[in-house]
């Protein structure tokens, strides 16, 4: 029987795929559960402008993502912290101060949980790098340096 699943099932396929299942396991399980309809015509015809739908979507997210690790690709961001003599920092950098940092150097507004710095906190003076996830397949890499005041 042919059915399109409405939630992702384990071990036999994802939210709107069109698969096919044994009569009985669709009827006695996958329906009565909501976890899947039967796939007559008109529900294959949704499915597929649903899935049209979602891929222009999905294309427009990663052109805007492309675009913005463009705009940032190879920058070179300077951080002064408050530090000791030895190089050690008072406190750390995090993704919140290399945001406010992009924002201030590059005018360019970067949601921080998009940004990963390497060591999680950066601790010591020194040079470093940060990842800046724009979407799952587009990240870029930025370098750091940490300097003293």
């Amino acid at each position: 029987m042919e059915i399109i699943l409405k939630k992702d099932v384990t071990g036999i396929g994802y939210k709107n795929d069109l698969i096919t299942v044994k009569d009985g396991y669709a009827r006695n399980y996958l329906i009565p559960k909501r976890m899947a309809v039967v796939a007559i015509p008109s529900s294959k015809k949704a499915l597929a402008e649903l899935k049209k739908q979602q891929a222009y979507k999905e294309e427009k997210v990663r052109k805007e993502a492309e675009t913005n690790a463009a705009a940032i690709k190879g920058i070179q961001l300077t951080i002064g912290v408050k530090a000791s003599s030895t190089g050690k920092i008072f406190g750390s950098v995090n993704n919140i101060m290399v945001a406010n940092a992009i924002k201030e150097q590059k005018k360019f507004d970067i949601d921080r949980k998009k940004i990963f710095v390497n060591d999680e906190h950066i601790k010591e003076v020194g040079k470093y790098k940060a990842v800046v996830k724009f979407h799952k397949d587009i990240q870029v890499e930025i370098d750091l340096d940490v300097k003293a005041e």
